[in-house]
């Protein structure tokens, strides 16, 4: 069982080290962090590549819009230099609404708009020259990206969810960050991801699944508190961010729960819609129950085919954080 971490840089980015740094000691093997309208979370990777030693760091994720594929490369390419080499670039459209209306850019061709980036920002970082004609980019002057590189290829990891997102990804990428997506599922996903991957020749085994994973603890006291506060991301995902992940939740087997939910919000009943995703649901997609069956949970989702979980960081004091982190790994 391999773990990361979903960390942004909380009110106290020293104390906020700390945990990472707890997290590395033990094994963890990757911290992630994103950006959506908020701050940009290129300064937060500086300080975590120039605070830790071993373990991965990676965007989850960063647009394809708000910045050119050049200004990435170079950025993930300053990045690679003070990790020695540790970085992940993860990369995803985001939606229209973040797109066109924070950003101001219009939203279009994602797919291709994602490939071009992924191509165009393999070349900079191998050191070959930009001499690229895409549907979107054409550059012709061949330029290159020079540095004093640690290597010549940082892996891409790409937040993908529908069929044929997925199916480039595996052409294309060396991992994908799936978001609430169901444990019966994973097989699936890599069965698509295959897919991808046949059409240029490259192994399965070449892409790793890297699913955001929530965990929830029940403590007998307050426990349907906790079973609102992990419905709570769901009912966001289904009635808030558009259509496509409300799309893969009812393609994946949860078309009752995801209409009826949706149903209730267009009343604007809150309440009903939160009700309406089912226990069941949130036990397939989340991980939730009391602290001894945590672990448990993290290995059966494992052993289904996530490759490396990444789950949010702990809130607590630094004790408490680090011997939370060290229950979710003890089983690994």
């Amino acid at each position: 069982m391999r773990l990361g971490i979903l960390c942004g840089i909380g009110n106290n980015w020293r104390k906020t080290i700390e945990k990472v740094r707890i997290a590395e000691s033990l094994g963890y093997e990757m911290v992630a962090t994103g950006e959506a309208w908020g701050t940009s979370t290129l300064p937060w990777m500086t300080l975590l590549a120039t605070h830790t030693e071993r373990i991965q760091i990676g965007t989850s994720i960063l647009n394809v819009y708000s910045r050119s594929p050049a200004a990435i490369a170079q950025e993930f390419a300053m990045l690679d230099v003070l990790s020695d080499g540790r970085m992940i670039c993860g990369l995803g459209s985001s939606g229209h609404r973040v797109i066109e209306h924070f950003h101001g850019v219009e939203f279009k061709t994602p797919l291709r708009r994602l490939r071009e980036y992924v191509e165009i920002i393999n070349t900079l970082v191998a050191g070959d020259r930009l001499e690229y004609e895409g549907k979107i980019f054409q550059m012709s002057r061949g330029f290159t990206l020079d540095y004093q590189r640690p290597r010549t290829h940082i892996p891409i990891y790409i937040a993908a969810i529908t069929p044929k997102s997925i199916v480039q990804t595996g052409e294309i990428a060396d991992g994908i960050f799936p978001i609430h997506w169901p444990r019966e599922h994973f097989s699936t996903l890599r069965t698509q991801l295959v897919a991808g991957a046949s059409k240029t020749g490259r192994s399965a085994d070449a892409i790793t699944i890297a699913p955001f994973t929530n965990v929830y603890e029940l403590n007998g006291k307050d426990d349907e508190s906790v079973w609102m506060a992990a419905r709570a991301p769901l009912f966001y995902y289904i009635n808030r961010m558009g259509d496509f992940y409300w799309n893969m939740l009812a393609d994946n087997g949860f078309e009752k729960e995801v209409l009826t939910s949706r149903e209730a919000w267009s009343q604007r009943d809150r309440a009903g819609a939160m009700s309406a995703i089912s226990k069941d649901m949130v036990r397939e997609i989340q991980v939730i129950g009391a602290r001894e069956e945590l672990s448990a949970q993290l290995r059966e989702r494992s052993d289904l085919g996530a490759d490396v979980q990444l789950i949010p960081m702990p809130t607590g004091t630094t004790d408490q954080v680090a011997g939370q982190l060290e229950q979710f790994i003890s089983e690994s």
